[in-house]
This record gives structure tokens, sequence and C-alpha cells, in this order.
């Protein structure tokens, strides 16, 4: 589960426990962060938190902040500065060398339009969405929040708030176009705000073929870093719930019923590695063609090289785009022999071709670690 789908699910716990929440949020980052705008942590009245601001150098201070505005039931906007020399500055160390600044704000659970149930339409539909929150450095102002999510067909906004939806469209219309984050300040009743309009990806789904030994550790290792997983195998005796618990769903299913089984789209990645060299081909002819956009295949290249060759002897077109995302042998070349260290390298291959990175060392990166949010 992504780390938003375990903010909400944490959320609705407390609420069925009638236990009080603040969100905290950053909102803004200039100079160097662990967590970029958009990271976001739950935290209960007893302490409990759920996602993540920083490295853990900021959730301790957090905390109390947040207990604060639960207490004042009201939205606080905090600066961390680490840019100077001393860390008692602000009486923390946090060593990132720069300015953070988070948003908190209090979970009215009487409010249908509290930031948790606008964040929650995110998880029901596998479309890219915008979700804008509204803050201001002016002390005077009142801080807006997370109020408007923007879906495919539908755009949700908390009613209560000054802003008026009408006033965001043009800069949504923007980061759909861009297919970014953006950051941008508006004046409205003699007060500047500044918008945090996020562009947000639906969760990676992973779809494992194969429930062999060495799948566990894959699909545990995705689970915890927020992919949906399923697993997918022909035999009974190995695809069940109790060999993957942190998968979604484990399925099992012979070949040429795979496709039925589960919904593909862009946002959906793939891993062939039932060892039956006859069922990854012939699930791979099924797949190839798809809107999945990454499929590996374990395995030697000889291997790989043969499923392909056989595929197109047997008409199979596989184009330009489709050859792109195949990927055999699957995983980046870090020298893994172990199960463990092979799902390691899978889904570190998986991460850099989804964020178009190379893998290479960060020590020889000449650029920045994380792209600069645009601003208007």
């Amino acid at each position: 589960m992504s780390e938003l789908g375990d903010i909400i699910a944490a959320y609705r716990k407390a609420e069925q426990e009638q236990i009080r929440t603040v969100l905290a949020t950053v909102v803004k980052v200039e100079g160097s962060s662990y967590r970029m705008p958009g990271a976001r942590m739950l935290v209960s009245e007893y302490g409990e938190m759920t996602g993540a601001i920083s490295g853990g150098c900021l959730e301790g201070d957090a905390l109390r902040r947040a207990l604060l505005a639960l207490h004042q039931q009201s939205n606080k906007l905090v600066t961390y500065d680490t840019t100077h020399e001393s860390d008692q500055h602000i009486g923390i160390q946090l060593g990132c060398n720069g300015i953070v600044h988070i948003l908190f704000e209090y979970i009215d659970s009487t409010d249908p339009y509290h930031p948790i149930a606008l964040l929650e339409k995110l998880l029901h539909q596998r479309v890219p969405a915008i979700v804008t929150t509204v803050f201001s450095f002016d002390r005077n102002a009142q801080q807006q929040g997370t109020c408007c999510i923007q879906l495919e067909k539908e755009t949700i906004s908390n009613p209560h708030i000054s802003i008026s939806c009408a006033n965001l469209k043009p800069l949504m219309a923007q980061v759909n176009h861009n297919k970014e984050t953006l950051r941008t300040v508006l004046e409205h009743d003699q007060v500047k705000y500044e918008l945090l309009l996020e562009y947000h990806l639906p969760t990676v789904h992973l779809l494992i073929i194969g429930a062999g030994n060495d799948v566990q550790p894959v699909a545990e290792m995705a689970a915890i870093i927020g992919f949906e997983v399923t697993v997918i195998d022909g035999r009974a005796s190995h695809a069940t719930a109790d060999r993957f618990k942190m998968a979604k769903r484990v399925i099992v299913s012979s070949a040429t019923d795979v496709v039925h089984q589960v919904d593909i789209d862009h946002y959906t990645v793939a891993v062939l590695m039932s060892h039956n060299y006859d069922y990854d081909k012939t699930i791979l002819k099924q797949l190839v063609n798809t809107s999945c956009s990454y499929i590996g295949l374990l395995g030697p290249k000889k291997r790989f090289q043969r499923v392909v060759t056989e595929m197109q002897e047997e008409g199979i077109v596989i184009d330009t785009a489709a050859q792109a995302k195949l990927h055999g042998p699957v995983g980046l070349d870090i020298g893994a022999q172990t199960s463990a260290a092979i799902a390691l390298a899978i889904l570190a291959e998986i991460k850099a071709f989804l964020h178009q990175r190379s893998g290479n060392f960060l020590r020889d990166r000449t650029e920045k670690m994380h792209h600069d949010i645009s601003t208007l």
C-alpha cells in the first residue's frame, strides 16, 4: 500500500476509535530537504505517526506542533530553518541545509471536505490527479490547507475556503499540460497566499508472474516501497495468501486467463519469474502490446532472446515502444546472487525506469537529486 494509503487507513482506524488527528504536509522547501513538497504524515492525539515528513529529524518537534494544532483545532504553518551554522537556531539537529515549511491541519471529522476525505478520492480512480494546498506566511491569514482535488472528470473542492475553485482552474490546466507539480502565489482579499498544486500519479501496480520462493522478497520489498502487488501463478499450492501476506491480491490462473484476471493500465509494471518457459511466454505474448509500462523477464539473456524471437516468428509485432519496455534479463547490475539481492536489483531497475534515471551512483551525479518544483 502507498504511503497515502497507509495514512488514510490509519485515519479511518482512528476515526472508528474516536481518536482525533492532525495532518502534517511539507508545502514548501528552500534548499535541501529529505522529503519534498507533498510529503505527508498523520499524527494522532496519542502521538502515533503514519507517513513521514523528513528522515526522522523533524518528527519529534512536529509531534509537539501537531498536538498544539489539535488542541487549538486550527491549521498552523511552521517553518524549520536549517541553513544556520548552529542547530540551536531551531533547537533540533536537521543537517539538511534548507528551509522546510510544514502545514499542520486539524482534521474535523464532522466536515465532509476535511483533508483526508479529499485525499481519499485519489485512491478510488487510477488516473493522474492534482492536489491543491493553500497556505500563507501572513500571520493574520487563515491557513486554507488542502482545499481542492482534481481528477480526470471531476473537481472536488472545500466550499468553506475563501479562494474559489474557479481561480484555480487555469493553474490546474497548466499542471495537467506539463504533468508536473507547480508552486505559485495568489493574492486574495489583500492577502498573499502560496499555492502548491501537486501532480499526483496513481500507485504503481506490480504484477508478478510466478509464486516461487524467490518471488516472496520481491513482493515484500515492493509493498514496503509503496507498490500495489498482485501475484499470479498456475499452481494453487504456491499462490496462497499465507505465502504472500503483503500482496494485495494472490491469484491462481492459467496463463491464457491472466490478462482477464487483472486490470492493466499505464501505471502497471510486470515481472515474469515463474521459471516455466511456456507459462512466461504465453503471458508475455498477451502483455507486450498492452498499456503495461514495463515488463521484466527473469533469466539469462539467451532465454529472453529466444522468447522474443519465437514471438516474432509467430507474427506478434514488437514495435519500438514495446521493445523499450522489455527488460531481459531483469534488474540492475549490482552483483546480486541471493533471492533478496535479486529482488532489490529488480525493484531498483523498475524505480529507475519509471523515474527516467540511470541507476548510477549518486556520488557521480552532477545534477541535483530532486528536480526543482516549477514556479509561476
